[in-house]
């Protein structure tokens, strides 16, 4: 396994933007798609985004599409959720995991799951 640390994350109002972060440690970054997961209080954690090994290919969920960008840096170890308009239903702890089944969004196809940063959006 991997060890994934997030940041980014923070308070903001409906509208703005932030960018979040999530560094990996190893030398296997640059294998495995990449996942961010988010879960809100009282509620199943659920899929935001993929992106590839390679970082060619992209998939979000369809809340999020529009609005939402991941994106990865190989040579950093690091892939980056660029959100946009957020909203208060985006409020939630964000979550990065290393993806090991192919094409999957569900979260049981991924591992290595870091600790999650927190993303509050106010109205």
């Amino acid at each position: 396994q991997v060890q994934l640390e997030e940041s980014g994350g923070g308070l903001v109002q409906a509208g703005d933007s932030l960018r979040l972060s999530c560094v990996a440690s190893g030398r296997t970054f640059s294998s495995f798609a990449m996942g961010w997961f988010r879960q809100a209080p009282g509620k199943e954690r659920e899929f935001v985004a993929r992106i590839s090994y390679s970082g060619r290919s992209t998939v979000y969920a369809d809340s999020v599409k529009g609005r939402f960008t991941i994106s990865r840096d190989n040579a950093k170890n690091t892939v980056y959720l660029q959100m946009n308009s957020l909203k208060p239903e985006d409020t939630a702890v964000y979550f990065c995991a290393r993806g090991v089944v192919f094409g999957t969004t569900a979260a049981r196809g991924y591992d290595s799951w870091g600790q999650g940063t927190q993303v509050t959006v106010s109205s």
